[in-house]
């Protein structure tokens, strides 16, 4: 068996499971949101064995080390051992998961819903208001 030394970034992305297709890496790597080495990345770059990969993912921006290299997905277990995340951008993610979870969910500021009383008053006022603009 031959052992890696290089593999592309798209195929290493997939293969430690930060995306769920190849394309969605490629697409990624492509659109901007992958650094290798402080250097923007296209999708045929190869990363080898301690170079440093920045990946911005929605609100989230992983740094990793590369620790292992795979051109195949594998199981969750043997994607966690190919790459090392560095502590302050662990604390950082950690942080603002934190901050989403004790925001408050849209809408909790409207109050709680109308009656049926009220929705008939809603619905009067309305339809006296379109007929006032049509007269």
């Amino acid at each position: 068996m031959v052992e890696l030394t290089r593999v592309r970034i798209d195929k290493w992305l997939w293969s430690a499971r930060f995306f769920k297709t190849r394309s969605l890496a490629t697409e990624a790597v492509s659109g901007g949101h992958v650094e290798v080495n402080g250097t923007r990345a296209k999708a045929s770059k190869d990363v080898q064995l301690g170079d440093i990969v920045e990946l911005r993912l929605r609100q989230n921006v992983w740094k990793l080390k590369v620790t292992g290299l795979a051109e195949r997905r594998g199981s969750p277990a043997v994607a966690a051992t190919l790459f090392e995340e560095d502590p302050a951008s662990r604390a950082t993610r950690e942080l603002r998961a934190e901050e989403l979870r004790a925001a408050r969910p849209p809408g909790a500021d409207l109050g709680a819903r109308p009656t049926k009383l009220q929705r008939r008053q809603i619905t009067r006022f309305v339809r006296r208001a379109e007929d006032d603009i049509d007269a």
